[in-house]
């Protein structure tokens, strides 16, 4: 049986990114840039006023307050040919406004009074080149000013559209394919009588989808026998990439593995050291991932966390795709009964000072689904330990969106 490391690294060396696609700037927030981007001009793109005042010329502003006369006005948008600051002079100039020629220091207006519209009073001492923009002193042209791999926040986004981009390349977010399967389910709007389950891992795995930044796409439930298997299952191959819930241990109605065979998935492991999820399998189709996930909600979502998260952030392009661990001190014991595992505990984070804690989230048992609610991160406990006391350092990672927590962290 593969160890969780293993596992996961089987699946990373045969995931590669989803393909490249246009967007535009505001669509691509969050996605992953696929190509450098290089400064096709300098920005600034000419010397201009960094503040609302008057360009001057150093040498007429050795003692104040001084006297100018104002010769000219330029507002943001203006072109500076045939304008000069002169001798004794000053002209009026906007911010953004280009330097006209001549001047070599730019006076904000509050530090100024006028006397006259003709006449500027200059009431503080000036420094050579204040408050001016050159031209490329941002960035020069050529200049590689984003790599292929970057995140696009709302700063990359100016810098695209500040050089005249309109669309941005990016990493295609994949197509997930979401199918669970079992008898027992029934969808959403139904109350369930005995024997009967609502299929909620089909949402819960969309979700997470759609959490790590992909497209989910529902096919529904596979009923327990092979034709319904091969519909559901064939419909889920024609997606970017498959994840399948229930169906995967060995019992008389796992079918999963046995159809997925069929239809020419190839399986690269069944069954993982890791507590919960051990039946998880995967496998490829023509060099698309294919997911076989317990059916237990909890152990369907931690390894959906574990193992699909990391392979979807890859096929978009992402090179961090592991959450960070970091150490936090157990506030209970933590007994072990299969320590021949790794286990992946639920468990509270609370920051005191510089470190933190960790308590178990409640029962760990895979189908008490509270304990995923109160959990906001995982603690992975090596195989060996049987028993963990209170005090004692384990690592963590975060399990879904926690901002708050994650800030504090780093």
């Amino acid at each position: 049986m593969l160890s969780f490391e293993q596992a996961r690294k089987i699946i990373l060396e045969n995931i590669s990114p989803a393909g490249i696609e246009l967007v535009n700037l505001v669509d691509a927030v969050g996605r992953v840039l696929a190509e450098d981007v290089v400064a096709p001009w300098d920005m600034p793109l000419w010397d201009n006023s960094a503040m609302d005042g008057y360009a001057v010329r150093l040498a007429d502003c050795g003692n104040v307050p001084c006297k100018l006369r104002v010769t000219g006005y330029l507002p943001a948008g203006a072109q500076a040919d045939g304008v000069s600051v002169k001798p004794g002079c000053a002209v009026k100039i906007m911010t953004g406004a280009p330097i006209p020629a001549g001047a070599d220091a730019v006076v904000p207006v509050e530090e100024t009074e006028e006397t006259s519209g003709e006449q500027v009073v200059l009431k503080e001492t000036i420094k050579p080149r204040q408050h001016i923009r050159f031209c490329g002193e941002d960035v020069s042209a050529g200049e590689q000013v984003m790599a292929a791999g970057t995140i696009i926040r709302p700063p990359e986004v100016s810098m695209l559209a500040s050089f005249g981009h309109a669309l941005a390349p990016v990493y295609r977010r994949p197509v997930v394919a979401v199918v669970s399967t079992g008898d027992e389910l029934i969808e959403l709007g139904r109350t369930p009588a005995t024997g009967e389950i609502v299929n909620s891992n089909t949402l819960s795995l969309a979700a997470a989808v759609r959490e790590a930044g992909a497209i989910p796409r529902i096919i529904g439930i596979a009923r327990d026998n092979r034709e319904s298997h091969r519909v559901k299952l064939g419909y889920g191959l024609q997606a970017d990439a498959l994840v399948t819930s229930a169906g995967v241990s060995a019992g008389d109605r796992d079918l999963v593995r046995i159809v997925l065979e069929e239809m020419g998935v190839k399986q690269l492991f069944w069954k993982v050291g890791i507590k919960p999820g051990k039946p998880a399998a995967f496998g490829l189709k023509d060099g698309k991932p294919v997911f076989s996930l317990p059916g237990n909600p909890v152990s369907s979502m931690i390894t959906f966390e574990e193992f699909v998260r990391p392979a979807l952030l890859r096929m978009m392009g992402h090179s961090q795709v592991i959450r960070p661990t970091f150490k936090a001190l157990l506030l209970d014991d933590i007994k072990n009964k299969e320590s021949d595992r790794t286990s992946l505990l639920r468990i509270r984070l609370e920051r005191r000072g510089e470190r933190f804690y960790a308590s178990i989230s409640g029962k760990q048992q895979t189908g008490l689904l509270k304990t995923m609610l109160n959990a906001a991160a995982i603690a992975v406990i090596p195989p060996g330990r049987g028993f963990m006391a209170a005090g004692e350092e384990v690592d963590v990672h975060f399990f879904g969106s926690h901002i708050d927590l994650v800030e504090e962290a780093r």
